[in-house]
């Protein structure tokens, strides 16, 4: 999918994604990632060693973590916008630069999966330890941001001792992320976009991938539900970019869900154990609340 989505961006070229467009690939993505759910209920049913109950069990927890990581990717849609606008990046190269980002997502959070669930696997307590950071992850987004805050990228510890450490042009080359001045090869701000990207990923990995470890401990679910969120991730980006300032509630929805997954974890000290499909019924009605509470209220009443 990620090829066929390379050679259409050699084939279109550098352009603007239009909406039409966004909304025909997050269907394909939508499509593709129940059709491998479906996939996997017909394998695990008719294995002889698995069965109806562990196929819908499977799929159930696939589906939930697919949503929930689907959900708190919304988050790295603002991060996204604030990215392209501290650097000012044209339109028409933010395709070619979140398909890499993607790309490198994928592999690093790919990592991230392996180590936790090796974790997991050795140490049950970590998911307690999961649990609480959770919890106080969501309870945090719910309260104000402090006056004085600087959301600002590249006034950063970890911009400046990028640029510090990484030669960069300060012009575009087009969508080059290399370029020849003075006869030497350095780096255009496009790379430095996609490496900020990169980052800012994994800051949020460090939420999503203890997230799903509530809903599941198999590492084939967690990796595949991770890989099917994120690949379209970027289609999603254009088709919520425009409105995004919009979604003044949806915070506190991603919060509310945090904070359910935390405390769904901590219970499992106590032997406590919440169904699955109650667990996707609560995500998936917790963010469709804050979407819709955001639509509805004039934006004007929202400060």
């Amino acid at each position: 999918m990620i090829t066929i989505d390379l050679l259409a961006l050699k084939k279109n070229g550098a352009h603007k994604v239009s909406i039409k467009e966004a909304l025909t690939w997050s269907i394909i993505w939508v499509m593709v990632s129940c059709a491998f759910a479906g996939w996997l209920y017909w394998y695990l049913n008719t294995h002889p060693e698995y069965g109806h109950a562990i196929a819908v069990e499977k799929t159930m927890e696939f589906f939930t973590g697919y949503i929930l990581e689907k959900s708190l990717a919304v988050d790295n849609i603002f991060v996204f916008l604030m990215i392209f606008a501290a650097f000012k990046v044209e339109p028409q190269y933010q395709h070619r630069v979140l398909l890499y980002g993607v790309f490198g997502a994928i592999i690093l959070r790919t990592i991230m999966i392996v180590i936790g669930a090796a974790l997991v696997s050795r140490f049950e307590w970590i998911l307690y330890v999961f649990g609480a950071f959770l919890l106080f992850t969501g309870i945090k987004m719910m309260l104000p941001e402090k006056e004085g805050e600087d959301d600002d990228i590249t006034h950063s510890a970890w911009f400046k001792w990028l640029t510090k450490h990484i030669k960069v042009s300060q012009n575009f080359d087009g969508e080059k992320f290399f370029t020849i001045e003075n006869g030497k090869r350095i780096a255009t701000p496009l790379l430095l976009v996609v490496i900020v990207i990169e980052l800012s990923d994994v800051i949020f990995a460090v939420d999503s991938i203890p997230a799903i470890f509530a809903v599941t401990t198999d590492p084939f679910i967690v990796l595949t539900s991770n890989i099917f969120a994120i690949l379209g991730l970027r289609a999603m980006y254009f088709l919520l970019a425009d409105m995004a300032d919009r979604f003044t509630y949806l915070q506190y929805g991603l919060a509310g869900v945090l904070c359910f997954i935390g405390i769904k974890m901590l219970l499992l000290f106590f032997d406590v154990h919440i169904p699955i499909a109650l667990s996707l019924a609560i995500v998936f009605s917790a963010i469709i609340a804050s979407i819709l509470v955001s639509l509805r209220v004039p934006p004007k009443s929202h400060e």
